[in-house]
């Protein structure tokens, strides 16, 4: 097993239930203080940190005073757009005494199902994270409805670590992990503290553990689970009632770890060499061939012929002058603009095109070689 020391970009997900308090509706400023610690101590260790964060409904409700009972539709994207604003200034000011940059994403279903906005999201939390800021997400729930939404931020979390190839998946959580039964109706209930493998009998094993504060239950959480595993994401359920909820985990307390049993480069890898149909050819002169049997990414000098109309984020097949397909990729730019940059330096994209793109045409990391 791994520590949390061990993985170099994180997510943690914070449910409404963890962060405001039940009976006052306000935020729980000395628990966030406390995380906020922790994470501090990953940040110094090395590690990149994305937060999942609940909690805008509840205190946009509490700052309007509105009613105790269940939201209209309405009632609910108001209370939301006007919870952002003191859940992005509590965590901006909190995380900011111990030098944490932070920054606000809200993101809707479609931001991570369809392909350019998926890219759009993945680059601008890429960039924050290179920058050195912790990413604040949750789902823009000003806009979302019950046709276009997650419903839940275990899953949402879950998106967002694969986007963006976290290698850990924090669900904090009212529960401490994953029982047999739900613990709260079934005393005989046993904690597993690892799963290896989420098969049908772990999936029936999942029962409620919500509350009126919060969308999401086990059953959410195994589902996280499945979406984070099978992409190469380790994911763990702990308990964040306490106070410094990671250091615990650090510390041995007891959670369930959902094991992923490949890295999330090599899941990417295995997906686009078997789940992806091209949408064009490019084919390279012999010295890109090399570069990338090198482990390296193609850029756009190495490439002599782009046939095909496709989209920044489309599979392409890469041939060598022979017309032999050597690899499969995810392109970094649409056909227009690669026909008007292949064969060129790095450094021209940006006068060709007009703004500065990414250096490659295909990144190593979104790139599968033919065994030959």
């Amino acid at each position: 097993m791994k520590t949390l020391s061990d993985y170099r970009r994180i997510v943690i997900k914070i449910g409404s239930a963890l962060l405001v308090d039940r009976d006052s509706g306000r935020l729980r400023d000395a628990w966030l203080a406390a995380l906020a610690d922790d994470i501090e101590g990953l940040v110094r260790q090395g590690a990149q940190v994305l937060i999942v964060s609940s909690g805008a409904i509840a205190l946009g409700r509490t700052v309007m005073q509105m009613p105790n009972r269940a939201l209209r539709l309405d009632e609910s994207q108001a209370a939301a757009a006007i919870g952002q604003i003191e859940l992005g200034r509590a965590y901006s000011e909190i995380l900011g005494r111990r030098d944490i940059k932070v920054g606000q994403v809200l993101l809707t279903l479609g931001d991570t199902e369809e392909r350019r906005r998926y890219l759009n999201a993945r680059s601008t939390i890429k960039t924050m994270l290179e920058l050195g800021a912790v990413p604040i997400v949750n789902e823009n729930d000003t806009v979302a409805t019950s046709e276009i939404r997650y419903g839940d931020n275990d899953r949402l979390a879950a998106r967002v670590a694969t986007m963006m190839e976290a290698d850990c998946l924090i669900l904090l959580s009212d529960i401490d992990g994953m029982y047999t039964a739900p613990p709260n109706d079934n005393p005989d209930a046993e904690f597993i503290p690892v799963i290896d493998r989420i098969t049908p009998e772990i999936e029936a094993m999942a029962g409620a553990a919500g509350s009126e504060l919060s969308r999401g239950g086990m059953k959410t959480k195994v589902d996280a689970g499945k979406i984070a595993t099978s992409a190469g994401t380790s994911m763990v359920i702990a308990s964040g009632k306490r106070y410094h909820p990671v250091k615990a985990i650090q510390e041995g307390a007891r959670c369930t770890w959902f094991i992923a049993h490949e890295t999330p480069v090599n899941a990417r890898k295995a997906w686009i060499s078997g789940h992806i149909e091209k949408h064009g050819t490019i084919t390279i002169d012999d010295g890109a061939s090399r570069a990338l049997k090198s482990g390296k990414s193609l850029l756009p000098a190495g490439i002599r012929k782009v046939e095909g109309a496709f989209s920044r984020g489309d599979a392409i097949g890469i041939n060598d002058l022979n017309g032999q397909e050597i690899g499969l990729g995810l392109a970094a730019y649409d056909h227009d603009d690669a026909r008007r940059i292949a064969g060129r330096n790095s450094r021209e994209i940006e006068e060709i095109l007009g703004y500065a793109g990414r250096a490659e045409m295909i990144h190593r990391d979104d790139l599968v070689l033919r065994e030959m």
